[in-house]
């Protein structure tokens, strides 16, 4: 009755596991954030477990469904649309009520594009702060930014290609010296590391139409005192963001 939790390919599907391959052809069933993306992945390797939905809006019914299942015995692949389960992704609903359960949960692990950038940013990576995906409004980001820095340890997150740009410019009014490293679509065709400051990353990307593919940004531990921040600005921009804000997905 064992829920694993399976980390899928980022880009290059020929970064799969036997193990991941054989976890899937032996599952019952795949969770999967998106079965249609799933079904790509399971078709090139030809494999026919049955899929179902697993996602943030997946109501408590089904979850609680799902786990019945599994403590009857059968056994469960988690998957999300690339990468590690539960890593900004959708996931966790499903864990945390299966091991509440006395489910066995397991994981299966493999690609991570968090792990993947931390791994050539060339950075210090004893310690570091990952912060996901980070608020859309510009005074709520620039907060979250400083907070993230002032812990002076390497920060990664991750971006969209619509506000990859804003995320940077963020970076450089606060600490406008500090070595980032930005990738784009890891392990994909059009894969893409830039390194320099948030500004001589920045004459990059704006010299190009428009932004493509998933980032990460890997941002070098600083001290505080090189970063700068207007607290009292940030407050007020919080105030105003405060009505309709969007939380990320």
């Amino acid at each position: 009755m064992p829920l694993f939790v399976c980390a899928t390919p980022i880009g290059y599907l020929e970064d799969v596991s036997s193990r991941l391959l054989s976890t899937l052809r032996t599952a019952d069933l795949i969770c999967a954030e998106d079965t249609r993306h799933t079904q790509r992945l399971l078709a090139r390797f030809e494999i026919k477990t049955p899929l179902t939905s697993c996602h943030q809006h997946t109501s408590p019914a089904k979850i609680a469904a799902l786990c019945t299942r599994l403590e009857a015995g059968e056994t469960f692949a988690l998957v999300t649309d690339s990468g590690t389960p539960g890593i900004s992704d959708p996931g966790p609903a499903l864990v945390l009520e299966a091991a509440a359960r006395g489910v066995l949960v397991q994981p299966i692990p493999g690609p991570c594009a968090l792990v993947a950038a931390i791994s050539i940013c060339g950075f210090d990576a004893q310690r570091f702060s990952f912060v996901g995906f980070l608020p859309r409004k510009p005074g709520k980001r620039r907060k979250a930014l400083a907070e993230a820095l002032a812990r002076e340890e390497t920060v990664a997150l991750y971006e969209s290609p619509y506000r990859v740009v804003a995320i940077l410019e963020s970076i450089s009014e606060i600490a406008p010296n500090v070595a980032v490293v930005v990738c784009r679509e890891l392990t994909k065709q059009f894969e893409e590391t830039l390194r320099g400051t948030p500004e001589e990353v920045l004459s990059t990307l704006r010299a190009r139409k428009e932004q493509k593919g998933e980032f990460v940004i890997v941002i070098e531990a600083t001290k505080i005192s090189d970063a700068k921040v207007d607290t009292k600005n940030v407050d007020a921009e919080n105030e105003d963001d405060s009505e309709g804000d969007e939380s990320e997905d």
